[in-house]
C-alpha cells in the first residue's frame, strides 16, 4: 500500500480491513461475519471507508450485504443485491471487471462510475433472482445475472438503484 497507489480497491469488508490495518481474521475470500457492514454499524463503517480512502488516495469499494464506495470525501451506501449472490463463484471478479470498464469510460467521474458499477451488479442480482424457478440452481442464477447486466439500461438502473450519498 505504501508503494502502490491503485485508482480503486474493491473487496469485502474483511479484505479491506486487512489492507487498512495490515492484518485480519478472515480465511479465504469470504468476509468474517464479525466484520459485516450492518445498519447497526453503518455510521462507523462509513467513517472507516472514508478514512481509508483518504489515507490511501484510492477509491475504496466494500461489497457485501450493504456496499460502500468512497473517495474519502463522499461515500455511496448501496443496498442492491441478493444474499444468494455470495454463493456464486466469480461475482466479485465480474464486478471488478465491470468497475474497471465503467471507470475507464468515465475517468472524470471515478467515484460515480465505481458506485454505478456496484449498483448495476446488485440490481442485476435482484433481477436475475426474480426470474428464477424453484428447481433452478446457482449456475442458472449466474447466467440470469449476466443476462440482466446485458439488458441493463439507464431507465432500469434509475428505477432500481438503491443508494444514498453520505
Amino acid at each position: 500500500m505504501e508503494e502502490l497507489h491503485p485508482t480503486v480497491i474493491r473487496g469485502n469488508i474483511s479484505e479491506i480491513k486487512t489492507l487498512a490495518f495490515g492484518s485480519g481474521t478472515t480465511k479465504g475470500v469470504d468476509a468474517d461475519v464479525a466484520d459485516a457492514v450492518t445498519e447497526e454499524n453503518l455510521d462507523a463503517s462509513v467513517a472507516f471507508v472514508k478514512d481509508f480512502a483518504k489515507k490511501s488516495g484510492s477509491i475504496i469499494a466494500i461489497t457485501g450485504a450493504i456496499d460502500l464506495v468512497s473517495d474519502g470525501e463522499h461515500c455511496y451506501v448501496i443496498r442492491n443485491g441478493r444474499p444468494e449472490m455470495g454463493k456464486i463463484t466469480g461475482t466479485g471478479c465480474q464486478l471488478s471487471g465491470m468497475m474497471t470498464a465503467y471507470i475507464t469510460a468515465n475517468p472524470d467521474q471515478r467515484l460515480e462510475a465505481a458506485a454505478a458499477a456496484v449498483c448495476v451488479m446488485g440490481l442485476a442480482g435482484e433481477i436475475g433472482w426474480s426470474h428464477m424457478q424453484e428447481w433452478e440452481g446457482n449456475s442458472t442464477y449466474r447466467n440470469r445475472i449476466i443476462d440482466a447486466i446485458y439488458q441493463m439500461d439507464e431507465a432500469i438502473l434509475d428505477e432500481g438503484a438503491k443508494y444514498e450519498c453520505r
